[in-house]
């Protein structure tokens, strides 16, 4: 019997299904030849520190660093992962070959890897390598199977990689807890993490340093076109690249150009071609999606998975924007199952498809190619699953339509010495940009308003005429503060401001993390509050800035140097690498990293945020410290002048008074009071906290209250995520007659379910939903146990669906 391990239960019945292994058995389906079993995760993980030596239990500073002289690994501590672990030991061992159909990356590799390894697995191994999970995706991989040992260095690059963030993370958390932690705090340090949040910390210092200086740009308007003075000849005025400093010496600039003719030096005017924009990696995806629709980075890399799952999108843990060459004859079927989008693909039938090596490049493609969508039709997608495949399928149209045609001018002119130039472009041919056009207007007319790329009326060189000269002042703004689209652009070039695209591409192999594990470090960044979001911008709390303060050694914190460990990496998976100088590496760097903090002798404690003052004897009773008032703190976010004052029935701007503003927030909205707080977030940040147990449409319901660009409330709603099961990872989790229970028992595929009531207690639908999202419910109180009596504790959920109860304060 052949052996195939899938990543998961559903891409597991996936394999089955078109293997014809339809016979379903505990861990594994059987038929035709074929064992289809699985992993969930990783089943299994790198020792701990007590593992190689128990007194390692008890953190010490005294055994620090912690090297074991030959790492090992373990299956997890969870009886759901023990169970499949030997039921894929045991089918291992009888396997005539076993087939690693793990996910095609780095990390599904190294999981299937440390299972194979872990079991004793002596039988020869094939790999399945797939960029879809298509049909015929499947049934093509299943004919091309490739050797396993041809992903040994894939495999060594992946444990290098676990075993150098086993080693920083246990040593350096330990070394900096021990050192500068408060009490029962633990600093967690990571080699990716810490760079990041250095990042961060960074950004944040300049723009509190900030200091904003006024300037003036010398312009002149010539047959109602306005030019901008540039040179060096602007630097006796206190110029510097075209900014005057000096008020007084520009005023004298004005006044001796007044009169004086202005005269065209030169002028040019070209056609120039706008290429359609690059395909999708997972970054630029997750970026774009930021932008757009406001989405997470973790939230887009699970929706891309979840379309990738539905068979409608290619894999997007991915780092490259390009298609290999084999692919080009299929994208006439590809584009004809993109039903929404007929109109779009209309100008494309019948034509030959256009073949660019800006789209097409064997060179640029490594383990997979650019997210595109698949031979499958999109349909039964949510909301927010459909606004990701709209998106990835409308930049796979513009991949094939003409180059946008511009006319580029460019206009110099001058006064005496002093230069003036305009620049401006004009869209003589759509060409892709028909497919965004809401954005190309958008665009259009930001460009209009900063006076950029003007539309330009043709001039000859000599001519002149008279010119108006006029200052326009300016003040230097900071840098802003990063949302996760320009943070995840900073990662990937290891925190270098880099636009143009094609730097981006050359400095993505020294970037920070991979593209697969960004999304998860900015989540673990906010986790363990050392960030924190407000609205769409992402800002270092005080012990986030506190913990890069106190980190001295830059082999933690730098960017750069981290960027390095990744190159590095990579080189070890391209075999221009050797695993041992890399582990060497990484020892010598622990190692000192321990022995300078060991021996600082600065007295410091990293605390998390401040607890409130308690109150004095002198403002206990009687004479309690009067808070400031909502009226005192507020201005009007309308009229930029008003105060915000507490009337009878809302708070509102002082400029009612004068009939000047009317601007109001009510106490009170569709039934539900607001508190003071509430109203004042509203006011300050444009949007309130989660309100929970307001009334919208007859129903109770949980979001937010925002201001309008009207400056009147509406309400957003909360959007759940369905109840994704945790045994298939495929169906939801409905409502029965009896129990909370995967769709999948309908199809008789799954058979996870949860009674309404255990332990003669009834479950509220939140503590349902809390044990399958999170694994384990909130407190629970009067549940009898075996012996009838009443005792509160936990419901906690197994690998495989169990359900376990933990009683309070011990398992």
């Amino acid at each position: 019997m052949r052996l195939c391990i899938a990543e998961k239960p559903s891409v597991a019945k996936e394999i089955a299904r078109i293997l014809g292994a339809n016979q379903r058995k505990d861990g594994y389906f059987e038929g035709n030849g074929y064992w289809v079993s699985w992993t969930f995760g990783h089943l299994c993980t790198l020792k701990e520190p007590d593992d190689y030596d128990p007194s390692l239990k008890r953190w010490d500073l005294l055994t620090l660093p912690i090297i074991p002289v030959r790492f090992a690994i373990k299956v997890m501590d969870d009886s759901g992962v023990k169970k499949q672990f030997n039921t894929l030991k045991t089918l291992i061992n009888k396997a005539t070959e076993v087939i690693n159909c793990g996910d095609a990356g780095q990390e599904g590799e190294l999981i299937q890897r440390w299972v194979l390894h872990e079991a004793g697995c002596n039988k020869p191994v094939k790999r399945l390598w797939i960029s879809s999970l298509t049909e015929e995706a499947i049934r093509d991989g299943f004919q091309n199977l490739k050797d396993g040992s041809e992903f040994d260095l894939l495999y060594a690059a992946g444990s290098s990689r676990a075993i150098g963030d086993w080693l920083l993370g246990i040593n350096a958390t330990r070394l900096y807890t021990l050192k500068y932690g408060g009490y029962k705090q633990v600093l967690s340090i990571g080699r990716v993490q810490t760079p990041t949040l250095a990042l961060m910390v960074d950004r944040h210092k300049t723009i509190e340093n900030f200091t904003p200086e006024t300037y003036w740009e010398l312009k002149t308007k010539y047959r109602d076109v306005v030019f901008t003075a540039r040179g060096e000849q602007l630097d006796e005025y206190g110029g510097e690249e075209g900014k005057l400093k000096d008020k007084e010496k520009a005023d004298a600039l004005v006044a001796s150009l007044q009169g004086k003719p202005f005269e065209i030096v030169s002028f040019t005017k070209k056609k120039g071609k706008e290429t359609p924009p690059k395909l999708f990696d997972l970054t630029s995806l997750q970026v774009s999606c930021n932008k757009r629709f406001g989405f997470s980075a973790d939230q887009t890399l699970k929706l891309a998975q979840s379309l990738y799952e539905k068979k409608v999108l290619t894999y997007p843990r991915v780092d490259t924007t390009h298609l290999p060459n084999d692919i080009y004859p299929e994208i006439p079927k590809i584009l004809g199952a993109l039903t929404k989008f007929q109109e779009e693909v209309a100008p494309l039938r019948g034509q030959k498809i256009r073949k660019s090596k800006k789209v097409f490049d064997d060179k640029k493609v490594t383990d997979h190619h650019a997210i595109i969508p698949t031979k499958v039709p999109a349909r039964g997608l949510n909301h927010n699953e459909q606004a990701v495949y709209d998106l990835v399928a409308r930049y796979f149209i513009a991949a094939f339509y003409p180059d946008c045609i511009v006319s580029k001018t460019e206009v110099e002119g001058k006064v005496e010495e002093i230069l003036f130039k305009v620049s401006g472009k004009q869209i003589l041919e759509d060409g892709w940009r028909v497919l965004f056009k809401k954005e190309a207007e958008a665009a259009q007319k930001k460009k209009k308003e900063e006076d950029e790329e003007q539309v330009l009326p043709d001039f000859k060189k000599g001519e002149q005429g008279p010119h108006d000269p006029f200052l326009k002042e300016k003040v230097t703004t900071p840098p802003k503060p990063y949302t996760e689209a320009t943070l995840l652009r900073a990662m990937e070039t290891a925190g270098k401001q880099v636009d143009d695209e094609e730097l981006r591409d050359l400095m993505k192999e020294n970037g920070i993390g991979r593209p697969s594990t960004r999304a998860a470090i900015i989540e673990t960044l906010l986790r363990r509050k050392y960030i924190e979001k407000q609205r769409k911008n992402l800002h270092p709390t005080p012990m986030g800035v506190q913990l890069i303060d106190t980190i001295k050694n830059d082999l933690l914190k730098s960017a750069e140097l981290t960027g390095i460990w990744e190159k590095k990496l990579r080189e070890i998976e391209d075999g221009d690498y050797k695993v041992q100088d890399f582990m060497a590496e990484m020892k010598e760097m622990v190692t000192e990293v321990v022995q300078s903090v060991k021996y600082d002798r600065t007295a410091r404690t990293i605390v998390p945020a401040a607890a409130p003052d308690k109150p004095t004897a002198s403002t206990s009773k009687g004479t309690k410290e009067k808070k400031p008032t909502t009226s005192q703190q507020l201005s009007c976010p309308k009229c930029k002048t008003g105060k915000i004052v507490k009337g009878s029935t809302a708070f509102g701007c002082t400029g009612w008074k004068d009939g000047s503003c009317d601007f109001k927030v009510d106490f009170t909205w569709n039934g539900k009071k607001l508190t003071d707080k509430q109203v004042q977030t509203i006011i300050q940040k444009g949007r309130s906290p989660l309100i929970k147990g307001i009334e919208v449409n007859g129903k109770k319901t949980e979001g937010y209250l925002a201001l309008t660009k009207a400056f009147q409330l509406e309400f957003q709603e909360v959007e759940k995520a369905p109840l994704r099961c945790p045994v298939c990872q495929q169906h939801e989790v409905v409502k029965g007659r009896a129990a909370y229970g995967c769709m999948g028992i309908k199809y008789k595929t799954c058979s996870f379910k949860v009674p309404f009531e255990v332990m003669g207690k009834k479950l509220s639908e939140s503590a349902v939903e809390a044990l399958i999202r999170k694994g384990k419910t909130p407190l629970l109180k009067g549940l009898v146990d075996q012996q009838g009596q009443k005792v509160e504790g936990y419901l906690t959920l197994g690998a495989n669906g169990q359900v376990s109860f933990e009683v309070k304060g011990k398992r």
